[in-house]
């Protein structure tokens, strides 16, 4: 299972849209909130959270990760969603292209 998660609003991968992402960061941005986005991805071959700056309590895993873990993590770099200035056109570049390398 796929799910992404900003602030407290949670959906399965397959449910988010692009209009979902960019009403929930605008929407707190503009209320002055610090935006949160997890996506958390437990399947057999994938358990890990992935957390933009603003979350609070993410600390790293207790093993390396494996190798498409890894590439991942670096997908995610890539998007900018370590940078806390990310954007909704990061997040879901990142979604769109996670769901093709699943």
């Amino acid at each position: 299972m796929i799910t992404v998660k900003i602030g407290e609003e949670e959906r399965a991968v397959s449910e988010v849209t692009a209009q979902w992402v960019n009403d929930q960061l605008h929407r707190r941005r503009a209320d002055g909130v610090a935006v949160c986005v997890r996506v958390v991805l437990k399947t057999d071959s994938l358990n890990m959270v992935l957390a933009t700056p603003e979350c609070q309590g993410m600390g790293g895993g207790g093993r390396a990760p494996n190798e498409k873990e890894r590439q991942l993590l670096e997908l995610w770099e890539h998007r900018g969603l370590n940078d806390r200035a990310f954007s909704s056109g990061n997040v879901i570049a990142f979604l769109n292209q996670l769901q093709r390398a699943l």
